[in-house]
């Protein structure tokens, strides 16, 4: 599981087999963990986040937008 970054208590990352979907990330902290597609960004999937902290996470998604594609073609291949 590479992590991309991580930001304050979340870390940012992909799952091995994640290559044969869309473009997207997977962020957790502690037991909890959301999933955001990154184009359009929006969110997937969230288990456990309450919505203010989702729309924290968001946002973050958003300003690093550009950096998790580049990390996630890296990793996959383009």
């Amino acid at each position: 599981m590479p992590t991309v970054m991580r930001i304050g208590p979340y870390r940012f990352f992909f799952y091995a087999g994640d290559g044969i979907e869309p473009v997207h990330v997977h962020v957790e902290r502690d037991d909890k963990v959301a999933k955001f597609w990154l184009e359009p960004a929006r969110l997937q999937s969230s288990g456990g986040f309450a919505r203010a902290e989702i729309s924290r996470i968001h946002k973050h998604v958003i300003e690093n937008r550009e950096r998790i594609v580049e990390a996630w073609n890296d990793y996959f291949g383009d």
